[in-house]
């Protein structure tokens, strides 16, 4: 690291000593009807060579180096018309070129090209052909013209993304195959933390999709990005300030048939320039309240030593949701001459979560064997219902409230130092935190019952008993906790960027820069259990009955008879003449931990066109990670025997190569070699040591993982059609050393932890065999597959057919993991890597004139592995996914528009499944969900 720091210095000190001979050209790039900025035209000097460069995500763009003297200025973007102006640039000075776009009317119909659709389409196209490195792009305009409310929703439309679900909701992504912990989530290009718990996951339902203006895929890494994205890296960048003022308004109401609920939506943006342009200003906001639910059936399957299958548990549990979402923006640049501006935003989501779960559930049930000891004739088990809410307050309103927040604040500056140098630095402080307080469970529970099951079809197992009564249902469990996770990153980051090429008349730019991000994390639960001082049964409290009609699994599931949800909210539980409260560590202690992890990189990229059509970007970056954890050792789940603290560093080299060959002007080829890495889960990580002599079974994190390295090969081509469209295929290979996984061993000795846990008291007995999990190193795993992506409008139809649309894309992955071990430790074979849907699929149909617009889409994802259990029967799956979603909008006036969504028309639940598909763990319903509103946009 101090040999880069010394190289990052000497190059800037000779860059700075260059002589000021030559001038520089800078400018803007507008569209001439909207006025907004349009990123990734393509920017060349005519007769100057192979000189030309990119406008960046606000339209702006620079040539550093320009011989003083007379060119001819032209500008390249898809769906436009090529412009062309002369310029002058003078010696040790800075040329203002602004130039403004008019829509391509000569080859494209005017009804089409003006459309809100295609104008967006072709700012997401262009950026994504002149990037260099291989990404996909939506633009703010395409995410308005799907049903997407949040982020996860929008995401899920990219080629190579899947997204699993949370009531009905895409929050965590999967790209290529790998699982959320593999990927990164960027702001503006900082770093999102993490409101969960146990991961690194960025909840993508968090961030409303109207907040971002541009969302960006980077399927493959340059040096000068972060190296913690093997599957890849997701950059949300929020609205910019405008070029002149900007008003938007929105407001929607809809319908959620599950619980027969409105919907609310509202949005605001507004910004401006003032100071004669120097200052500019957005602010931005969103609401939507959605107060819904879902149905559900779980069950957990179980094998006995006579090969007959049954189901040990069965879950029937009815939600009720209300999910709020708001967030703020605010950005505002300063430019004090051509030369210096600075840039401030601030971004604040907030996400209350309400929730009651009512659960009736069969539970320990035993099977009852007939006269040859074999065949399964019945079975015994208990009966719960329970109910999980919160307290009765303006906040809880009697349910579960879980609070998540992200925020993140940055400063951003950009300086011309000199004709053949400029310096870009930025700083941020990002906070991410869950909270939920007073999170209530009430269980009353009926024992020893004789129940039967039919499992003849397994999807739908159906538990059933006699003999329920509410007076038998004693009160089993009275429970409150609080949970609150926290994470803090501050990041900062310089870079400085020169013309340096080794080969006459063709570009060349030495980029390199510093990085430094310093997180904290913690999580602090706590969790009491009650006992009434007087007895108490099902039949002596308020409730509620849910019956079977209407429910979507199916009218033969009836959840019954509950504690209702004020019942529960209105406990004093800390009235001490009525309930007896007690801390239950069992339930926190192994659980809570604190993190700190700082990581210092520097990098260096090159980048060299070989030729006009041939270009080539060469680098390395060195991220050095130190942590330091600490964690609970706890005696039989309940006693704290004390603290244990580790510390750890390590330093990674990342190369990276790659390449970008323009056959022709529309037509690219990419070629990539790169490395990346991926730091274990915050959990897996904490020296937490856990044993449960009641069930023998020892669990442990384990900070001596390794961070998951990969070793990336990707090829791709793409055709773009002047119609705003495009045609690509490509294919990718990753290998990944060192993968983390759940290890599990069944046959674990006293000699086993001694060796595992130096200097820790033993708690397995000598002779015996306990339980023990952790999490650990797998040896590598294959990542491969192929991806394909179609997009057009069919200008070149006849009549109305022609402001037809097409949006459609195709992923195949597939994996092969090594080095995983079963519950005896053997090595488990073909195993894939958890999260690899081998089959992605996505598809639209649109259509568009200058005023009316409607599309239809469809998203398709097969079943995949999602954990890896203790063997192939118990590992679980995420079972294969389709929705449909149709749209409309009609422009009232010029600036008024009426929309109209349609999400979810398939009813597809999230089911998960236990080692074969017809063997159900998850059923998971949320219907289907409808709006109706307004956009009002000057």
């Amino acid at each position: 690291m101090k040999k880069l720091l010394f190289l990052i210095l000497t190059l800037t000190f000779s860059a700075l000593g260059f002589a000021q001979n030559n001038g520089v050209i800078s400018g803007k790039i507008i569209d001439a009807q909207d006025k907004v900025s349009l990123p990734g035209a393509t920017v060349q000097l005519v007769n100057s060579g192979n000189r030309y460069t990119v406008s960046n995500q606000i339209g702006d763009y620079e040539f550093l180096n320009v011989p003083a003297g007379s060119y001819q200025l032209q500008v390249l973007y898809l769906g436009y018309t090529t412009h062309t102006q002369d310029v002058v640039v003078e010696e040790g000075k800075n040329t203002l070129a602004n130039v403004v776009l008019g829509s391509n009317t000569q080859n494209l119909q005017e009804v089409v090209i003006t459309g809100d659709m295609i104008k967006g389409q072709a700012r997401a196209l262009n950026q994504q052909k002149s990037n260099s490195n291989i990404t996909n792009v939506i633009s703010s305009d395409q995410v308005g013209r799907f049903p997407d409310a949040n982020i996860g929703d929008a995401l899920k439309r990219v080629p190579g993304i899947t997204m699993q679900n949370d009531q009905g909701e895409a929050r965590n992504i999967i790209i290529r195959g790998l699982a959320p912990s593999l990927n990164s989530v960027t702001l503006n290009g900082d770093r999102i933390p993490s409101a969960e718990g146990d991961n690194r996951n960025v909840q993508m339902d968090l961030i409303p999709s109207d907040m971002i203006a541009t969302i960006e895929v980077n399927k493959t890494l340059t040096p000068d990005m972060d190296a913690d994205a093997i599957g890849g890296s997701v950059n949300l960048i929020t609205r910019a300030t405008p070029n002149g003022e900007r008003i938007s308004a929105t407001l929607a109401g809809g319908y959620g048939p599950i619980r027969d609920k409105a919907i609310y939506t509202a949005g605001l943006v507004y910004g401006n320039r003032y100071l004669n342009n120097k200052l500019g200003v957005v602010l931005s906001g969103s609401y939507n309240n959605n107060d819904y639910g879902s149905d559900n059936i779980e069950a957990t399957w179980v094998q006995d030593d006579f090969g007959n299958t049954y189901v040990e548990q069965q879950a029937i549990r009815y939600y009720n949701v209300q999910r709020i979402r708001r967030s703020i923006a605010f950005a505002t640049d300063y430019k004090f001459n051509d030369n210096n501006t600075i840039y401030f935003n601030a971004i604040y989501n907030w996400r209350d979560d309400r929730e009651n779960r009512f659960a009736l559930t069969y539970d320990d049930m035993e099977p009852i064997y007939g006269a040859d000891e074999q065949t399964i004739t019945g079975f015994t088990g208990n009966v719960k219902r329970e109910n999980k809410g919160g307290i009765d307050s303006n906040r809880g309103k009697n349910r579960r409230l879980e609070e998540q927040k992200v925020q993140n604040y940055a400063i951003h500056g950009e300086h011309l130092l000199s004709s053949k140098l400029d310096l870009d630095w930025s700083a941020n402080y990002a906070t991410a935190s869950e909270y939920k307080p007073n999170e209530r469970y009430i269980e009353f529970e009926q024992e020893e019952l004789e129940m039967t099951q039919n499992i003849l079809n397994p999807r739908k197992p159906f538990v059933t008993t006699t003999g329920e009564d509410l007076t038998a249902f004693g009160l089993s469990e009275l429970t409150q906790s609080t949970d609150d996770t926290k994470e803090n990153e501050f990041g900062a980051r310089v870079n400085i960027r020169f013309p340096f090429s080794v080969i006459d008349g063709q570009k060349g730019r030495l980029r390199t820069g510093l990085r430094l991000r310093l997180k904290d994390k913690e999580r602090n639960n706590t969790f009491y259990s009650y006992s009434p001082l007087n007895d108490v049964t099902l039949a002596d409290v308020p409730t509620t009955y849910y019956g079977g009609n209407g429910f979507n699994p199916g009218s033969q599931y009836v959840a019954g008879t509950f504690a209702s949800a004020a019942y529960l909210g209105g406990l004093n539980l800390n009235d001490t003449s009525l309930y007896e409260g007690e801390l239950d560590p069992s339930e926190f202690l192994a659980v809570n931990y604190k993190a700190k992890e700082n990581i210092y990189a520097g990098y260096v990229r090159w980048d060299q066109d070989l030729s006009t059509k041939l270009s080539m970007i060469l680098g390395a970056r060195v991220e050095s990670t130190h942590i330091d954890y600490t964690g609970n050792r706890v005696l039989d789940e309940e006693e704290l025997e004390g603290q244990i603290n580790t510390t750890n560093s390590y330093t990674n080299v990342l190369p990276n190569l790659s390449f970008k060959y323009a056959a022709t002007n529309d037509f690219i080829l990419r070629a990539a070699f790169t490395t990346a890495l991926a730091r274990p889960n915050y959990y897996a990580l904490a020296p937490y040591i856990n044993n449960v002599a009641s069930d023998s079974e020892i669990s442990a994190g384990n900070p001596n993982l390794d961070a998951t390295y990969s070793y990336n090969f990707d090829f791709m081509a793409e055709n773009y059609f002047e119609s705003v469209g495009l045609v690509s295929g490509g294919f990718f290979y990753k290998n990944l050393k060192d993968f983390i996984y759940t290890y599990s061993n069944n046959q674990y000795s006293a000699a086993d932890f001694a060796a595992d846990f130096p200097g820790q008291s033993n708690p397995v007995p000598v002779g015996e065999e306990w339980t023990f999990i952790q999490s650990r190193n797998g040896d590598n795993v294959d990542v491969y597959g192929f991806e394909v992506a179609f997009q057009r409008q069919l200008d070149f139809l006849p009549g109305f057919l022609k402001n037809f649309g097409v949006y459609a894309n195709y992923t195949y992955t597939d994996s092969k993991a090594k080095g995983i071990a079963d519950e005896d430790g053997n090595e488990r074979k073909d195993v894939k890597l958890p999260g690899t849907a081998p089959h992605m699929f996505n598809g639209s149909l649109s259509w568009e004139n200058s005023r009316f617009s409607a599309r239809a889409s469809a998203n398709f994802a097969s079943d995949y592995l999602d954990e890896l259990g203790s063997d192939d029967f118990n590992d679980a799956y995420y079972d294969k996914q389709f929705f449909l979603d149709i749209n409309a909008s009609y422009k009232i006036t010029k600036n008024l528009r009426v929309f109209a969504e349609a999400k979810n028309l398939t009813n597809q639940p999230l089911r998960y499944y236990q080692g074969v598909s017809s063997r159900v763990m998850q059923l998971e319903y949320y219907q289907a969900r409808f709006n109706l509103g307004l956009k009002f946009d000057l």
